[in-house]
This record gives C-alpha cells, structure tokens and sequence, in this order.
C-alpha cells in the first residue's frame, strides 16, 4: 500500500458540530473506526480534503432501550454490540452478524455507522493503483466503464456489510442528521442499487443512530460464508427473522448482503404466511430467494456458486429458526 495522503484533521464535540465542519468543508469524509476508510485511502480510492473524526463525539457511542426499541448510536463498536446482553439476547441476528466482522481488532475498532455506510466492493477496484492502471482502472474511480458488465452504463461493485441484512429483516430504522435536522427513515431506505451511489445521504448528512424494535414474537439469525473463516468479507450472507404463533409462520422477512450494491430485502414471503413451514414454503423461499439475487462477477468466486449458496442459508435459517420457535 502507499502512504497516507496529506489531508487536514478535525474533531467536532457533537454531531451538530461535525455537519457544519462538513458544510465548510465539502471534500471531507466522516471517520469513525477508519477500518474501511484507511486502507482505502491507502490504495488510492479515496480522495479527501479533510477527515471528521467522529470518535469524540458522546452522543454516537450509546445503547439504550426506548420503550419497545434499542436505539444504538452509530459510533458503538461492533465488538460492544456483538457482547451487548439485550442485543445477544433479544436480537440474535444483530450479535451474530457484528461478530463476524473481520477479526477482533477490527470489530474493535469499526462502528455500526461505518458497516452501514462500508464502500461496495469489487475485484477490479479493491486493489492498488499500478493494479488498477494496468487494467485501464474501472468506472468506480478514474476509468470509463464497467469491468465486470462490460456495455454498462452503472457499477456492479457489491456492498458487502455483514450488519445491514440483520437490522433490515428485523425492521430498524435509521435516524440521520441533515441541514434540515433529523429525521427518520427504514434502513433499506439508506440504500440504492448501484455501485458508485449506494448511499442515498446527501452530501454532508450522518447517520446517527439506528432504532430496533425489541419484539420476542420474533426470532432470528445471521449466517455468511466467505473464502476465510475470519477476516474476509461474505461472498454472500443471509439474515431471517421469524415469527411462529400456533404452528403456522406469521412473519417471515429474509435479507440479503454481498449479492447486489446493496442489501436487499427478499419479497413475495406472504405465500408462505398462515401455514406451517413445510416442503412447498421452503420451494417458495428458494425461489424468491433466487429472483432477488443480483450477484455479478464482483469476487474471486464463481457466482452460480454466490447465487447458490444464498439460497441455502435462506432456506437452512428459516428451518432452523422455525424449529427452535416451537
């Protein structure tokens, strides 16, 4: 990697106070744990005038239970999360996906805002600049087209974030600070489907918390698979929340990361409500499953392989939370 580029530091007290240094600053990024920003600054993907340091600002880094919800700043770390006890014990799905982030010095460091916001990504653009200029770069930064789907007009890169889907299936929401204020929103709402603008904040605008509605009707879990057992990103994960009253399903949402620029929320799962998880409901899953699924050649793995497995771990998490919920 190269070395750190030249850029100016800033610290702000509050999250008032770190969107006006943005205002002033346009070409400044938000920091949290830098996990993700860092390398990329490194490898050149990034360009910034300044970095906003977020880490002095108190009013990210709480958890807190607010009626029937837990209201979890963007700055908590996903090593606290995935050791909270109403998180580990109310919200599975969320522990489980925060501790398959990376390695524990990652998860120490890294924050639910930077897995929520993480910059998609691709085999032709997460690599080093000689890399990248020896391909005649890519249209995510600096090149005319798309490598992966050749007569593109958009960018296939993959979000990649391991705590989106567990959150989307458990229906949180997000709280977002703007010029405007703040305001409220479905987390899936954060998201586009494209490579290069899978954000849909304006310029400026932080994510600042994320509410989680605790409902024990619910259960739910978080399963990837990727190349490594640790540090890698998932070539494809699946969250599943469930819920089983008198032997039929009377919800069932089912989220996706790594198989599109942004997680996805798997639809047409009202087939399967109102009777018992059985041959049939788990055909209809698969199949929605797979009509969801975006995968493109965005990784060292084939993506028959991505879109396979995708449906197994729909389907394999929805029977087994099934079966617990008895």
């Amino acid at each position: 990697m190269n070395a750190l580029p030249e850029f100016h530091y800033l610290r702000p007290a509050t999250a008032a106070d770190a969107l006006r240094m943005h205002t002033a600053n346009p070409a400044s990024h938000y920091i949290a744990g830098g996990t993700d920003l860092m390398p990329n600054l490194r490898r050149g993907l990034v360009t910034i005038g300044a970095a906003i340091d977020l880490g002095g600002v108190s009013e990210l880094g709480d958890i807190a239970e607010q009626g029937n919800s837990l209201r979890i700043g963007s700055g908590v770390s996903l090593a606290r999360i995935a050791m909270h006890p109403v998180v580990q014990a109310r919200l599975p799905a969320v522990a489980q996906a925060a501790l398959g982030v990376a390695g524990p010095t990652h998860r120490a460091a890294a924050t639910l805002g930077g897995n929520l916001c993480l910059d998609t990504r691709c085999n032709y653009y997460n690599q080093s600049e000689a890399w990248r200029a020896g391909n005649n770069y890519c249209m995510k930064r600096d090149g005319e087209g798309c490598r992966v789907a050749k007569k593109s007009k958009r960018c296939y890169a993959a979000f990649s974030g391991d705590v989106a889907p567990a959150l989307i299936a458990l229906g949180a929401e997000v709280e977002i600070l703007g010029a405007e204020g703040v305001r409220r929103q479905p987390l899936l709402e954060l998201y586009r489907d494209d490579g290069m603008k899978w954000l849909t904040l304006a310029p400026g605008e932080l994510l600042v918390a994320v509410q989680v509605p605790l409902d024990d009707a619910w259960v739910s879990a978080y399963e990837k698979v990727r190349l490594r057992g640790a540090i890698d990103f998932p070539l494809a994960g699946v969250a599943v929340a469930l819920r089983r009253e008198k032997g039929v399903l009377s919800g069932l949402r089912i989220a996706c990361t790594g198989v599109a620029s942004q997680p996805i929320a798997i639809d047409g799962l009202d087939a399967v409500l109102g009777r018992p998880l059985d041959t049939a409901a788990l055909a209809t899953i698969s199949e929605q499953a797979d009509l969801a699924n975006r995968s493109m050649k965005t990784t060292l793995v084939d993506v028959l392989y991505r879109r396979g497995v995708s449906l197994v771990l729909a389907k394999r998490l929805t029977q087994r939370l099934w079966d617990a919920a008895v």
